[in-house]
């Protein structure tokens, strides 16, 4: 068989044991799927550059961008399984076979996984063996070849075929491949639909959120400021930035949802979804911002999140004392270590159960997550959360510690400019160069902007609700043609004002000032 044909028939076969298996995985967890469990397993064990990289360049797609990356390895390496198994069949099954076995060893490496998470991996590559063997040596495979593999070398030369016989034989292999593709891609399409009906959209649709005994104030007047192109005070649940580990979002059933607050404490707690949304429930307005949040960058938001304070369930559980960490642990395995001292010092730490009104989105963790202002995420915002275990920094390293990043990251000073954006063509008069700045729990105290290195001009500050937000800022330019460099820096609530020099993000968020470049006719 000609190697364009049989690489097509292993791509094929790989896309009915991708597809088998996302269709099994509704049975035995979404995590369990071979292309979900081998992005996990790569998420957890990329060196953190090309991890960063991948932020970077994709941002909040990241994960969508690892899946596709992902696939078309694998469509390559199928492509050349299906050459080598034209010659021998056998090395066909044997690259089958590695197929299976990584996936469903990628499977049981996930958080929660039984013995039921290889069967995905499993059925999948039963299932593209079977279609391999019958592209190639069975039912499906071309007559022209199987006339070819039946001959004997001592047999006289067959006769010759028909004019045109060739290409027909072609075009129907061909639409056997793409008979089978387009089968495995409704049945992976299905079984992702099927996972999605068994979602917790449907529960989260039913939760009634009750009112706050302690409301977040009303945004002041003057929130807003007219500026096109500067971003809103509070950032809607769908435009809200979202970076994590999850290649699949967790659904958990509130129905089912449990915190245990225990490890180094007088009494352990456990609590129901019920148990939460009884307690007297606070709302804040709270600005979290990602540690891979580049200078300029847009892995930040604000929003008015509704929620249990975890001081007072801190004070109910008794922390011993040693215990200056409290890891939050996700129902997906993933950990973050906060300072105990950061939950009891008296800030807006909430058990959040609501965002801008609603039940937490799915995606932002619902039923429950942690919000606790000041700190990067990576530090405190624990997605999906199940667990919180006092313990001490010296005993456990949470999941982003041992790939490099600080035990502690609070939230450094920093600021932005929203508009004008980069390379922007202006009219010379008066423009409104504006942005937000933020440096949550110590508050903003004022931002400067300059053009080509000449001197500071103080910005105008729009009003905030506290200082646990980020504040919008505007300053009339008198722009004046030619191009033009504008660089802005923010001085916090304490006096601090932001470091000029440029560092990475790692290992405890970036540091210097954003700058644009533009041009005013």
């Amino acid at each position: 068989m000609p190697g364009p044909l049989a690489a097509l028939a292993g791509v094929a076969a790989a896309a009915l044991a991708l597809g088998l298996a996302e269709l099994v995985a509704v049975a035995t967890g979404a995590r369990s799927a071979p292309l979900v469990a081998v992005g996990g397993v790569v998420v957890d064990t990329v060196p953190e550059p090309l991890k960063q990289f991948a932020i970077d360049v994709f941002g909040v797609h990241d994960k969508t961008a690892l899946l596709i990356g992902t696939g078309v390895l694998l469509a390559g390496f199928a492509a050349v399984i299906g050459v080598l198994a034209a010659r021998r069949l056998a090395v066909g099954f044997a690259g089958i076979a590695v197929f299976g076995v990584v996936g469903a060893a990628a499977a049981l490496t996930r958080p929660g996984a039984g013995p039921a998470a290889v069967l995905p991996a499993v059925i999948g590559a039963s299932a593209a063996a079977l279609l391999l063997w019958a592209l190639l040596a069975g039912p499906l495979r071309p007559a022209a070849a199987a006339s070819s593999s039946a001959a004997s070398p001592a047999e006289p030369a067959p006769a010759p075929v028909r004019p045109g016989a060739g290409t027909a034989d072609r075009r129907r292999f061909l639409s056997r491949v793409g008979v089978s593709v387009g089968a495995a891609l409704i049945t992976g399409a299905g079984g992702r639909w099927l996972a999605q009906r068994r979602g917790v959209a449907t529960a989260r649709s039913a939760v009634t959120l009750p009112a706050p005994v302690d409301a977040a104030p009303p945004l002041p007047s003057g929130a807003d400021p007219a500026a096109p192109g500067l971003s809103r005070y509070v950032t809607t649940n769908r435009d809200f930035y979202r970076i994590d580990t999850a290649l699949v979002v967790p659904q958990v059933d509130p129905d089912e949802w449990q915190l245990r607050i225990h490890g180094r404490v007088t009494n352990p707690i456990t609590l129901s979804y019920p148990d939460l949304l009884g307690m007297d429930l606070v709302e804040r307005y709270v600005t979290l911002a990602c540690v891979s949040n580049e200078v300029g960058g847009n892995l930040i938001g604000n929003a008015r999140w509704l929620g249990v304070p975890v001081r007072d369930l801190l004070v109910e559980a008794g922390p011993l004392p040693g215990a200056d960490q409290v890891v939050g642990r996700s129902v997906d395995g993933w950990t973050c270590g906060t300072p105990t001292e950061a939950l009891l010092d008296g800030r807006d730490a909430l058990l959040a159960v609501g965002m801008n009104g609603q039940p937490l989105p799915v995606e932002h963790g619902f039923p429950v997550r942690m919000v606790v202002p000041g700190l990067y995420g990576y530090v405190s915002a624990c997605k999906w959360v199940t667990e919180l275990e006092l313990t001490s920094f010296a005993d456990f390293d949470a999941y982003w510690v041992p790939r490099g990043w600080a035990a502690q990251g609070p939230i450094k000073t920093q600021s932005r400019i929203d508009t004008p954006r980069v390379r922007a063509e202006l009219s010379a008069g008066t423009v409104p160069v504006a942005g937000v700045a933020w440096a949550p729990h110590r508050g903003i105290s004022g931002v400067e902007v300059r053009v080509d290195d000449g001197p500071w001009q103080q910005a105008e500050l729009a009003p905030a609700v506290s200082a646990d937000t980020w504040v919008q800022w505007v300053w009339q330019w008198p722009a004046t043609s030619g191009e033009h460099l504008l660089q802005v820096r923010a001085t916090d609530g304490t006096g601090a004002t932001q470091p000029e020099l440029r560092q990475p993000v790692a290992p405890d968020g970036a540091t210097g000032w954003h700058s644009v470049r533009v041009t005013v006719q």
